[in-house]
């Protein structure tokens, strides 16, 4: 091997450093992915480089995009032409279970709860069914995500859980000799016991082992550093909400609502679960708020549930929860949702520039910013 490939092959590794890992969230040299490289010259200054990679589970779904990424890394070398050439293979038993404790002894339990962490915990919770709370989940994470922040999801409503179809997802997580990789739908990393074979079956789950399947879901799946992790929570104040509680007191809570009194009143009670746990109550969210028909804007569900919502919030709690934002009863956000894809996306995934996109990037910038003013001004609340 002569200087000039030499030169080549250690500077073709050290921008590899910079290839990362979509579902680990670390450099595929760091991972011990990259298993060799070598170069041979083809023509006057022009190498064939050839790259082995070794990834850590066969037929991994990801296999194209990172290899995309090594041709893309060992084309940027300015000083010469090269052509990668990758062979993809996985890695042996031994090898793999090695990192699989390497990346379990940095986390050894739940990540999201540690002092210095910095990821921003919504829990999305109501009062009730039926008033849109997952759908709400759903367009906020996927705002947050079209908006460049690292975004992960987990489904907490263990009973109805509705995040897979809502992202048109039907991945099952890959398992890493038993550490889990979220599946990424729209930008964000998804959990929900709805990824499971047999989820279709009725789930009778109680207390222990319900606050369980929460712990598995924090502490067992390699989630990175998301910058934002939105919560579903089942409807009402059940176990679920206080084992989140428990897991994770820096959450903040965002109430749903709609705006008759018979949602209204039992969101409430959600929102006073802040009394008895260590969360902090963001904000309201008024769901099917009015429908637009002819040039006419209807109340078809009444008035005023958000204002009183956020107004007995307030005083109960003793600081002020507004009332964040009013969402339309629009049959297309329904329709968009259902066939797969968040109402608040376009097709190729950017968020849409209309009044529902606007509301939600809105709505996912005010979630942000008043958090840091309340860290500014010396509160308890996380920023």
């Amino acid at each position: 091997m002569d200087d000039r490939t030499a030169l080549i092959e250690t500077a073709v590794m050290d921008r590899l450093g910079h290839v990362i890992d979509p579902e680990l969230g670390r450099s595929v040299t760091d991972l011990g992915m990259i298993a060799g490289v070598r170069a041979q010259q083809s023509g006057p200054g022009a190498y064939d480089v050839m790259v082995d990679v070794e990834l850590t589970v066969p037929g991994c779904p990801l296999s194209a995009q990172i290899s995309a990424q090594i041709e893309e890394a060992v084309a940027s070398y300015p000083d010469a032409d090269l052509t990668a050439h990758i062979t993809v293979g996985s890695m042996d038993e031994g090898k793999l279970q090695a990192l699989v404790s390497d990346l379990k002894a940095q986390r050894r339990e739940n990540p999201f709860n540690k002092p210095g962490t910095k990821t921003r915990i919504f829990a999305v919770a109501s009062g009730k069914g039926g008033v849109g709370k997952s759908s709400i989940s759903a367009n906020l994470a996927a705002t947050f995500a079209a908006l460049g922040y690292d975004t992960a999801a987990i489904d907490a409503d263990i009973y109805g859980f509705s995040l897979p179809r809502l992202f048109g997802t039907h991945s099952q997580p890959t398992n890493l000799n038993g550490m889990l990789m979220p599946v990424t739908a729209w930008g964000v990393k998804l959990m929900s016991i709805g990824m499971f074979a047999g989820s279709d079956r009725a789930i009778l789950w109680r207390g222990p082992r319900l606050q369980r399947s929460l712990e598995q879901f924090l502490a067992d799946v390699w989630w990175g550093e998301p910058d934002v992790l939105i919560l579903d929570l089942a409807p009402g104040t059940g176990d679920m909400a206080i084992s989140v509680a428990q897991a994770l007191p820096n959450a903040e809570l965002v109430v749903v609502t709609t705006p008759q009194p018979s949602a209204s009143d039992i969101a409430v009670r959600s929102g006073l679960v802040a009394l008895q746990v260590p969360m902090h109550v963001r904000g309201v969210i008024e769901n099917m708020s009015y429908f637009d028909h002819a040039g006419e804007r209807l109340a078809l569900f009444g008035v005023g549930g958000g204002e009183r919502v956020s107004a007995q919030l307030t005083r109960a709690l003793g600081y002020d929860v507004p009332l964040l934002a009013q969402l339309p009863l629009d049959p297309e956000v329904r329709e968009t949702g259902e066939g797969g894809r968040p109402a608040v996306l376009n097709a190729d995934g950017s968020l849409c520039d209309d009044a529902f996109g606007r509301t939600f990037a809105d709505l996912a910038r005010t979630l942000m910013r008043r958090g840091q003013a309340a860290a500014a001004n010396g509160s308890t609340t996380r920023a």
